[in-house]
């Protein structure tokens, strides 16, 4: 699994791949940000058809948590 962290992103979020295609993407400045919202902030029901858009590469639900968890993820994480 690939990601450039520094590059703008767009996150999708939903329950399902509708209610995400219908409420749009998020933008972020880079793909860390985005990462970050998705695993903080969002809630977690709008995970299950999560999408990040970086560039040419798409990143799914868990795909995500993994890129969040992985050591060289460039942003603090929140406390647990």
């Amino acid at each position: 699994m690939t990601i450039t962290h520094t590059h703008t992103a767009e996150l999708y979020l939903g329950r399902d791949t509708e209610t995400a295609r219908l409420q749009g993407a998020l933008q972020f400045a880079s793909a860390a940000e985005a990462i970050c919202f998705a695993l903080e902030q969002a809630a977690p029901v709008s995970l299950r058809a999560a999408r990040l858009v970086v560039g040419p590469n798409e990143f799914k639900g868990e795909e995500i948590r993994q890129l969040y968890r992985r050591a060289d993820f460039p942003l603090p994480r929140k406390a647990a």
